[in-house]
């Protein structure tokens, strides 16, 4: 099984970006503990960061070649995006969406979602918990 994880703008900033809201973890931090836990269930993940609307469509249009599944951090494309809905309505890969603080906690225009309406599930609020959570799921998701 192979899993993309695809992580939206900002979040190479992780680790000095407002650790009282995003935590203290770099990216690298993050991507280390999803392919851990990648490890113990024998599957490969891709990672890709990008602060670019185009380049993240480009990306999910790719992953039917490769991926199983997808598991992404849309980040402040998740309130903005039609064009990242799209492109995951339009591939039909199985995806989660995940966010490290709680979007329903934060600025109002936070609270919504273009993705998850299409999402097998939206884990929000657990810091890299949300990323282990998610990707635990979707590794049942497709399992089964």
């Amino acid at each position: 099984m192979r899993i993309l994880v695809l992580h939206g703008p900002n979040l190479n900033l992780l680790g000095k970006r407002e650790p009282e809201i995003y935590g203290t973890l770099s990216l690298d931090d993050i991507n280390g503990a999803l392919e851990a836990l990648g490890a113990e269930f024998e599957s490969d993940l891709g990672f890709f960061q990008s602060n670019s609307e185009g380049a993240l469509v480009d990306a999910i249009q790719q992953a039917p070649e490769n991926y199983d599944g997808i598991l992404i951090n849309p980040a402040a494309y998740t309130h903005t995006s039609v064009a990242l809905r799209d492109a995951l309505a339009a591939i039909g890969l199985p995806f989660v969406e995940v966010h490290l603080s709680n979007i329903h906690r934060r600025e109002e225009f936070r609270h919504h979602s273009y993705l998850a309406p299409l999402a097998l599930g939206q884990i929000c609020g657990f810091g890299l918990d949300s990323y282990l959570l998610g990707l635990r799921a979707l590794f049942n998701h497709i399992k089964n």
